[in-house]
């Protein structure tokens, strides 16, 4: 994919303009907060920029060399390394340029709840959770339940949690689905294998700004908390539920002793589930964008299969199946599928444009 010329220029004018706005010293507040934002965001494309420029500067010197008897077998062979170079560059570059998600950047509220399978599907749900939790150690990122609904046997009915760091839902988004797991239940005597399932949801986390949230469009109701969770459970009104009356989004939040602690965190996963619903209508509106992007978001697609008799993970989306179970649910063997995620959406938008 050819870059215009003209497309290099306006990167590295942008780019020399940012540069001298940042140097000038007259930059301040949240002025000076954007430009950083910016600059951080145009440095890389402007740096792969300069550098196609340089090797079409210099494969148009090398030609012309050609016709010099003395100088044709250095020129040929120089001009060989720099049109072996140059495809990468021109990639690399037009991947930086595609259309960002402006949400990539943002934390990410993940949800993960059992399916068809009873109390292995609960137990599926923890290994799940624990999968990822591993998974933002190594990337950094501070993982922080919001709420949690633990099964009997182990496990999760339901767990929510805030994952916060750099790129967090640019990495995590593509985890959205069905996760199926095939293996042999520990209650099982007969040592067959079961198939159960586990939904995941990966929702950007808004700002307050992003959604804004009327009093009057709530229904809040608070009642004693059940279940498991300490002697406090059954002796105090903490619990919870919002009913966002638009929306028809209902969020319950019972974890916290303190009923503000337990509207605090409910408001946050209804916020997030409110941004994901404008983002769906407004990717809805898109469609033709949609479609071109890995999966489709959809919760009810199936996307993976971890199946422990042959230790295989296999990703149905882009057709990948590793035989590192162990590693993956350790959290490192998960960057390799992240990453084939990311690259296989980002060929496919590749393509989508140049079509």
């Amino acid at each position: 994919m050819q870059i215009p010329a003209e497309r290099l220029d306006q990167i590295t004018h942008r780019f020399a303009e940012l540069e001298a706005r940042m140097a000038s010293g007259t930059l301040e507040g949240e002025a000076f907060v954007q430009a950083s934002r910016d600059y951080a965001e145009l440095e890389p494309v402007a740096k792969v920029a300069a550098e196609i420029k340089a090797m079409r500067e210099e494969t148009a010197g090398l030609e012309e060399m050609l016709s010099d008897p003395e100088m044709k077998a250095m020129a040929e062979e120089e001009l060989a390394a720099i049109r072996e170079k140059l495809p990468e560059a021109e990639r690399k570059l037009a991947i930086a340029m595609l259309p960002k998600d402006a949400a990539d950047a943002r934390p990410a509220m993940l949800e993960i709840r059992a399916g068809t399978g009873g109390d292995e599907a609960a137990l599926f749900a923890g290994d799940l959770y624990r999968m990822y939790e591993r998974y933002a150690a190594e990337q950094g990122w501070k993982v922080e339940p919001v709420s949690m609904n633990a099964s009997e046997v182990g496990g999760f009915k339901e767990v929510v949690a805030n994952v916060a760091g750099q790129g967090v839902f640019a990495k995590l988004k593509f985890e959205s689905g069905v996760h199926r797991v095939q293996r042999v239940p520990v209650t099982e005597s007969g040592g067959r294998i079961h198939t159960s399932a586990a939904t995941v949801a990966v929702l950007p986390e808004p700002s307050e700004v992003d959604v804004q949230i009327e009093d009057k469009d709530l229904k809040i109701d608070i009642y004693r908390a059940s279940g498991a969770g300490g002697q406090h459970v059954n002796t105090t009104d903490s619990a919870v539920r919002i009913t966002h009356l638009p929306s028809g989004i209902v969020v319950t939040q019972q974890d916290e002793r303190s009923q503000h602690k337990n509207r605090a965190k409910a408001m946050q996963v209804l916020r997030a589930r409110l941004y994901e619903k404008m983002r769906d209508e407004a990717q809805g509106a898109e469609a033709e964008a949609r479609k071109a992007m890995v999966g489709s978001g959809d919760r009810s697609e199936r996307i993976r299969t971890y199946n422990f008799p042959q230790g295989r993970v296999t990703d149905h989306r882009i057709g990948l199946t590793l035989h590192k179970l162990d590693e993956v649910l350790a959290g490192p063997g998960l960057s390799e599928l992240v990453n084939a995620l990311i690259a296989e959406d980002e060929a496919k938008r590749l393509a989508a444009l140049s079509e």
